[in-house]
């Protein structure tokens, strides 16, 4: 790539309105996310190393090249890349002890326990569900986590189980001494989550707007900072499908800058952020 169209991706003006609204519209039609203009940074940082491994000088090109059913590999990458979010273990916190006080609290021992953390980006979440699971209900108690997510690349990453050590520091004290284990060696400035822990988790390839292998039942649902990207008709459909998922009673837990107000008539409001599906 010669410099000036490597300079002129270094910044949204290397993008022009077209080009844009391609991307726009394909990662919509992909993933059933709604990028606002101000998005228009974020597409250029994130998919620039992409243009300069092709030596593409535009974005139209890229356009090109990823659409083409012959590159569908790119595709998931470029996917990866624009739907990727960055999140910590134990965001929200107040979830998690809703779910220890409120939720386990009333669970029957002779029942299977299923949560679905539907999606799990880089491990955090179902990580730190699995945590509380153990500590209320045993590491030998019958539950399950399923952990989806649209991006293979962070499934690939969430499934080693494997962090940079600085992130612990979001873990209690408790969990990570007793579910983590720090990395000695060639692991040293890192740690694992116990094979215990990761032995309860199912690590899945899922788009929420796509199709769904029959999974099963759940009793709760964590579905958080997702449905922000989406556009009011498509959180209609993808809630409506969620809660087809949920057993009578059970929980649908959203982000804390989410609301189910005026999306759905299904659920009754528990708290902000956390819904129970109505006995019908």
């Amino acid at each position: 790539m010669n410099n000036l169209a490597s300079q002129q991706i270094h910044n949204h003006q290397g993008i022009t309105d077209t080009e844009f609204t391609q991307f726009q519209s394909l990662i919509y039609d992909k993933a059933g996310i709604s990028l606002s203009e101000v998005k228009k940074t974020l597409v250029v940082s994130r998919l620039t190393r992409r243009l300069r491994h092709f030596n593409f000088a535009s974005f139209s090109q890229y356009y090109q090249y990823v659409t083409d059913l012959n590159n569908s590999a790119e595709m998931q990458i470029m996917v990866d890349l624009l739907t990727t979010n960055e999140t910590y273990f134990f965001r929200e916190e107040k979830h998690f002890e809703f779910l220890s006080r409120e939720i386990l609290s009333k669970h029957k021992a002779n029942r299977t326990l299923r949560v679905w953390s539907a999606a799990c980006s880089r491990g955090q979440e179902p990580y730190s569900l699995a945590m509380v699971l153990a500590d209320k209900l045993g590491i030998d108690a019958d539950w399950k986590i399923t952990a989806t997510d649209i991006s293979s690349q962070v499934l690939n990453y969430a499934r080693r189980g494997l962090y940079p050590l600085d992130e612990a520091k979001q873990i209690p004290s408790p969990l990570l001494n007793k579910w983590c284990l720090k990395g000695v060696r060639s692991q040293q400035g890192s740690f694992l989550i116990d094979q215990k822990i990761r032995q309860h988790i199912e690590f899945k390839n899922l788009n929420l707007i796509g199709s769904w292998p029959d999974n099963g039942i759940y009793s709760v649902i964590f579905l958080r900072n997702v449905m922000i990207y989406f556009d009011t008709e498509t959180k209609r459909k993808l809630v409506d499908r969620l809660l087809n998922r949920l057993q009578p009673g059970g929980y649908l837990i959203v982000g804390h800058s989410e609301s189910l107000n005026q999306i759905t008539d299904r659920v009754k409001t528990i708290r902000p952020s956390i819904y129970q599906l109505k006995n019908d």
